[in-house]
């Protein structure tokens, strides 16, 4: 047979599997009918909430799941459901907020339904939304020309007075940054700490009495009637919305600043840079027991002092750089960071030092020693322990290799070597299946 008679031949058998896979496809693609209903979501408090749809499909769907948006997220959860054995039925989920829950009240979750037919194709159900709500108390509400303060211990003066510490918080850390707040911020007064903690979760610390959730614009807050004047809640009030108003301005979708930024400015913006602040930095400086600002650039230390010392550590920072070079270059500083650069940029940005020689700056001006650093360090030189690497004792990089020993990466040049011969092998042997059939193809 010639060249072109067998190349006729693979044409005509290629266009007849077409033909014969043709019709199958589109049976694929038009067999699988999908409809969802109305979706619902309900929130029972503390409990679950439950998530249902109406569901029917006419053909094969290999695949359900439910993608679940929480605020701010890049992306929803996405949770399979088992494919129903029946043609229609309801569709149902539940979302455990049970022991472990960290999901806080006054978050609205979006829900979406998607079913896959066997083709690949994805059917949507419409949104549904629910908003997870503390309904354990007779919430009572005003509202200011930003702030909603909901409360359920006490009179109505009483929570204008928080109205008015957190107004006037909010609008001095504004113009502080620059920034323009619009959206309404939340502000739930709880009159006990159980009711504090369980909202909360059980992470909460036993002395807190306050946290803002900048993902919902919400402040939660522990305080009664007889505690409002207390300077400690006076403090936390500013210092928890001073960290809505820090969000808004370093807002990006790539990086958040460091958390001793954050918690310095909340500090210094609240109380200042109090003598018994100061007086514990000094302390440490003392002891040699500072922490680097470098290590406080995420979570704050565990230990309750170290944790104090974190954020006594945070306001020092920040009131040196007031006092060095001025407002302006804080506000600079916390502004560039909504560019979601990184700390070196912001802070050369801003300052004109990365944050190393800020850093050293810093420590110089308390008289502290550069603090020891922990973490990693390189393994000592010589050969690795028996057993270590395998029965073989495999020298590290720079050790000479005794008698005996195995060289790093002596088996594996072996073993590509060896793949390498394979793979010529193979190469050779098509190559000569090619040329004889060209030949064979002259012939005839």
């Amino acid at each position: 047979m010639s060249a072109r008679r067998r190349l006729r031949t693979l044409l005509v058998v290629a266009g007849a599997i077409a033909v014969l896979l043709a019709p199958a496809r589109a049976g694929v693609a038009s067999a699988a009918d999908v409809t969802f209903g109305t979706p619902t979501a309900s929130a029972t408090y503390g409990t679950a909430i439950a998530f249902s749809v109406p569901y029917s499909a006419s053909g094969t769907v290999t695949r359900i799941e439910l993608r679940l948006r929480f605020p701010t997220t890049l992306g929803p959860e996405i949770i399979d459901v088992p494919v129903p054995g029946q043609a229609s039925t309801t569709l149902r989920y539940s979302l455990d907020l049970g022991s472990g829950n960290t999901l806080v009240p006054n978050t609205s979750i979006t829900a979406t339904w998607i079913a896959y037919r066997a083709n690949g194709d994805a059917v949507s159900s419409a949104p549904a939304t629910v908003l997870y709500a503390d309904t354990d108390h007779q919430w009572q509400t005003i509202t200011g020309t930003l702030i909603r303060v909901h409360w359920y211990v006490g009179d109505e003066a009483f929570a204008r007075n928080a109205l008015k510490i957190g107004e006037t918080a909010v609008s001095n850390a504004s113009a502080l940054l620059g920034v323009t707040e619009t959206t309404p911020i939340d502000f739930f007064i709880y009159g006990d700490q159980a009711s504090f903690v369980a909202a909360l979760g059980p992470a909460t610390k036993e002395t807190q009495i306050g946290l803002a959730r900048a993902d919902i614009r919400t402040l939660f807050g522990l305080i009664t009637p007889d505690t409002l004047s207390d300077p400690v809640v006076a403090a936390t009030v500013p210092h928890e919305l001073v960290h809505l108003v820090f969000d808004t301005a370093v807002h990006n979708p790539y990086r958040n600043p460091p958390t001793w930024l954050n918690e310095g400015l909340a500090v210094y913006l609240s109380e200042g840079y109090s003598a018994e602040r100061k007086s514990l930095v000094q302390q440490a400086v003392r002891d040699r027991t500072l922490l680097p600002l470098t290590a406080l650039g995420g979570e704050f230390p565990a230990d309750a002092t170290l944790g104090f010392l974190a954020y006594c550590e945070g306001a020092s920072a920040i009131d040196y750089i007031v006092r060095a070079d001025g407002r302006d270059a804080l506000v600079r500083l916390v502004r560039a960071y909504a560019d979601g650069i990184t700390d070196d940029e912001a802070f050369t940005k801003a300052l004109g030092q990365n944050l190393e020689a800020f850093q050293t700056a810093w420590l110089g001006q308390l008289g502290a020693d550069a603090p020891q650093q922990y973490g990693p360090v390189a393994a000592p030189p010589g050969p690795l322990p028996v057993d270590w690497g395998g029965n073989a004792v495999v020298p590290l990089p720079g050790a000479s290799a005794g008698p005996g020993n195995v060289q790093p990466g002596g088996t594996g040049s072996d073993d590509r070597a060896a793949i390498l011969v394979a793979i010529g092998a193979v190469v050779l042997v098509v190559v000569a299946g090619l040329v004889l059939a060209r030949r064979r193809g002259a012939a005839g």
